[in-house]
């Protein structure tokens, strides 16, 4: 198969807001030894890239510097030691980087194949949601059938992706949300109870349904001040996963309730992540996620879609958080 050798992606000029992004030509990038090179079609967009664009989340050494961590396409080459794939499937990928190009690079071991019955759009949501929450909900946090987890940002794509698996596992769930609209989404998507919190109080919400046992895990990407409340609301040895820290990440609150509850805290970022780490959390899904989109028990909600060239206003919608679900990318034209 002959490539070009030039591509389109997105460039950051520098670190800024959404308008800092646009189109540029640069070379088609040679995958290593164990990569595939996709031919994208589809992009996902996620809050990482928006922190990366502004400058506070650098890409690791090693990794490209253009933006986007999931992709879905097919693949037009292979690294000397890639395994697992052939030129011409089509595949869905975490990657390192670089998901917002025309081409792009990631190692064979973090592709997945599109769900059956889904969509190359469809599947560009997934990949960074569902490694997310599979490492941090049942890996880090051991979330089990009969227990309750907290998950805030119910209708991000994390918030879904959360609430989706865990009552697949035959766990009870409470969501947050910040409107009565997403508050309903929350519990159509399966969430057991969910709280607005611009005008409840999360905190006696749990303790109130929970008749004051609380949760057993809390999944968290707010951090500041919710690091408290979410303390309070787990029950005796519970789980705080943190993910991210959109109110930020340094903060006081009493400690003593890890001591008293023998609580565990908790948290990763999947990007800094081993190599060998995402390979498993590929393996896993393919085994005991993917067959769930096929029997229809699991959903994909993307609530909007931009071309390539219009990366800035999807960004600035991710800012705004006003969408319910994922935003993805059109990369190429189906």
């Amino acid at each position: 198969m002959t490539l070009p050798a030039t591509m389109r992606y997105i460039e950051v000029r520098e670190p800024g807001p959404p308008d800092v992004m646009r189109v540029a030509e640069g070379p088609v990038p040679v995958p290593r030894a164990t990569d595939v090179l996709i031919e994208v079609a589809w992009a996902g967009v996620n809050r990482p890239d928006c922190v990366q664009r502004a400058g506070a989340y650098p890409p690791p050494p090693d990794a490209s510097p253009i933006l986007g961590l999931e992709v879905a396409g097919r693949i037009v080459a292979s690294g000397a030691q890639a395994e697992g794939w052939n030129v011409g499937d089509q595949v869905c990928a975490l990657t390192p980087g670089g998901g917002y190009a025309e081409y792009c690079a990631t190692p064979a071991a973090w592709c997945l194949p599109i769900p059956r019955g889904h969509t190359l759009e469809q599947a560009a949501s997934l990949p960074e949601t569902y490694f997310t929450v599979w490492n941090n909900v049942f890996d880090r946090g051991r979330l089990a059938a009969g227990e309750t987890l907290l998950v805030h940002g119910g209708t991000s794509g994390i918030g879904l992706t959360a609430i989706q698996l865990a009552k697949a596992v035959g766990a009870k769930v409470i969501a947050t949300a910040g409107s009565a609209e997403k508050v309903e989404f929350c519990r159509d998507m399966g969430a057991d109870h969910a709280i607005d919190y611009r005008t409840q109080d999360f905190e006696a919400e749990v303790a109130r349904i929970t008749a004051k046992r609380g949760v057993d895990v809390v999944l968290d990407m707010v951090g500041g001040d919710y690091a408290q409340k979410n303390l309070k609301c787990l029950a005796l040895e519970g789980r705080l996963v943190m993910i991210a820290f959109l109110k930020g990440s340094r903060i006081e609150c009493d400690w003593r309730h890890i001591m008293m509850k023998r609580l565990t805290v908790t948290g990763s970022t999947l990007r800094a992540s081993p190599f060998e780490r995402k390979a498993v959390l590929a393996r896993e899904l393919r085994k005991q996620v993917w067959p769930l989109f096929e029997s229809g028990a699991l959903k994909t909600v993307i609530h909007a879609r931009f071309p390539l060239a219009e990366a800035a206003k999807a960004h600035a919608l991710m800012e705004s958080s006003r969408h319910i679900g994922k935003i993805v990318l059109q990369v190429r034209a189906q």
